[in-house]
């Protein structure tokens, strides 16, 4: 952990890169972990935008565990942590391929959402935009929002699968990623590009990479320090700079 602690104090520029293990903690499955959403059901399937536009039912039946129900998550210690490194200057971006905005309600500032967010839904028909929350308390009702203007259907502002990312997203990611001369990737699998590749444009730059993650990544060999339990790092983390999560 003294590695990891001398990284962090002589980073300049050091930039985060979270996946869905980190919002385990939230009590969030992740995807591809040992007890993830891949066990259960297809979620290839539910982030369909094919099948979105055929069944949107699907999508909002099962996605009511981990995504609309986020009033009742609260940010982990890693989130936690993660704010208050940025509000100390040690962290300058959070890269997140997470869709629940925790690191906001962890008070974090500088989140880079590759993958969108459900704090806006989006009439595909007439293009009114509709509130997280209002989604949110719409569903325990309904089976599926519907515009109230047009009786469009109201997708979130979730990039799924056969839909192109943000191009302004990604490059600001890129850059970011570019200037780090360190990165920690928390919690994630390193298999769903572009960000998989984002640690790279460290690498190339001169930048260091940890790794901390339960599970063996395709990067690992790059990295300068791995760990692999999320929990004991960052107890370890807030305890060397004294933070109180």
């Amino acid at each position: 952990m003294k590695a990891l602690f001398s990284l962090l104090e002589n980073s300049e520029y050091c930039v985060v890169l979270t996946g869905a293990g980190v919002s385990t903690f939230s009590g969030i499955p992740d995807f591809r972990g040992r007890s993830g959403v891949y066990n259960k059901f297809d979620a290839d399937l539910i982030f369909s935008i094919d099948h979105f536009n055929k069944d949107p039912a699907y999508f909002y039946a099962h996605s009511k565990s981990f995504i609309y129900d986020l009033e009742h998550r609260q940010p982990s210690i890693v989130h936690s942590v993660l704010s208050k490194l940025e509000e100390k200057g040690i962290i300058k971006a959070i890269i997140t391929q997470n869709i629940d905005m925790l690191h906001q309600k962890a008070g974090s500032k500088n989140v880079i959402e590759v993958h969108g967010s459900p704090q806006e839904h989006v009439c595909l028909a007439c293009g009114k935009k509709y509130s997280y929350e209002y989604i949110a308390e719409l569903l325990k009702a309904e089976g599926f929002p519907l515009c109230n203007e047009c009786g469009g259907l109201v997708k979130p502002d979730i990039v799924f699968y056969g839909e192109m990312l943000r191009q302004d997203t990604i490059e600001k990611a890129i850059q970011e990623s570019s200037k780090a001369d360190l990165m920690l990737v928390l919690g994630s699998t390193l298999v769903v590009q572009p960000a998989a590749s984002l640690p790279l444009y460290t690498i190339e730059n001169g930048g260091e990479l940890v790794i901390v993650n339960d599970m063996k990544t395709p990067l690992d060999g790059y990295a300068k320090r791995l760990y692999d339990d999320l929990g004991d790092v960052f107890i370890s983390v807030a305890e060397y700079f004294d933070i109180d999560p």
